[in-house]
């Protein structure tokens, strides 16, 4: 594979993360796909766990549509720092061991994207007018 791909690769990686985000938002304001919590249910809104979810929600649908890519991508990539230290850190120093693995994870990828933008399978390469074409080389 050449490097040709990597713009495209991006967008793929951007919006399966962005999926999988998203699930643990959900899981957290509405229990879908399934309750995380522990004892099950849900969470109020007006809680940080509540305000965290709202966050993975909204800006994870964002992401999955690739819609304001760098700003979204720079808050929830803070969020996820501040889930890692607040709720994991606290519990020992490996994330493998702390179950901030995700978190951390997440934290990273998000903040790659608030510096290198949607890729071209986005809305917002869509608003610039970009149009993703696989019959020339990204770069030009």
């Amino acid at each position: 594979m050449t490097s040709r791909w990597a713009p495209w690769l991006q967008s793929v990686l951007r919006i399966v993360a962005a999926f999988l985000f998203i699930q643990f938002g959900t899981a957290k304001l509405f229990a879908v796909p399934g309750a995380i919590l522990p004892g099950g249910g849900t969470v109020p809104l007006a809680t940080l766990l509540g305000i965290a979810g709202l966050i993975e929600t909204v800006g994870g649908s964002l992401l999955l549509l690739g819609l304001f890519t760098r700003p979204v991508a720079f808050i929830v990539s803070g969020e996820m720092a501040v889930a890692y230290f607040h709720a994991h850190a606290p519990s020992g120093f490996w994330p493998v061991l702390n179950g901030g693995h995700p978190a951390v994870q997440f934290c990273f990828v998000w903040l790659f994207f608030s510096a290198a933008g949607a890729g071209p399978w986005s809305l917002d390469a869509s608003l610039r007018g970009l149009r993703p074409s696989f019959s020339r080389s990204p770069a030009s």
